[in-house]
């Protein structure tokens, strides 16, 4: 189980972290991603990170803006998300798999997703 939370409302330019908790045995070994889907589109990659922390990849409009990282111990996946612009507001989910991946099908397990609202 999966659990995201850290959305809110921020002006652009800000900054938020995400969080996603798991529960379960299979998290240290599992890849976590970060998908987002804004209202009108479809769900879209964001940030994807191996099970040991030492594999990550961003989608293109993201990179050098936001950070993925993990804390097996306290099976949490964190993104930080720095200077926020409108086209980041979307519902974040975080998902997690045993395959290294940016496409959506490869992943089984998702959160419920939080909210992320950008004002300009």
């Amino acid at each position: 189980q999966l659990q995201a939370c850290g959305g809110g409302l921020v002006q652009a330019g800000n900054s938020l972290r995400l969080s996603c908790a798991a529960s379960g045995r299979t998290f240290s070994t599992s890849a976590v991603g970060w998908f987002r889907q804004a209202p009108g589109k479809e769900r879209e990659f964001v940030a994807v990170i191996s099970w040991s922390g030492g594999g990550t990849e961003y989608a293109d409009s993201v990179k050098g803006r936001f950070t993925i990282s993990r804390d097996n111990a306290k099976k949490t996946v964190y993104l930080q998300m720095n200077s926020l612009k409108p086209e980041d507001m979307a519902v974040y989910y975080c998902t997690a798999g045993l395959r290294f991946s940016a496409t959506s099908d490869a992943y089984v397990y998702w959160g419920q997703g939080t909210q992320v609202t950008v004002s300009s």
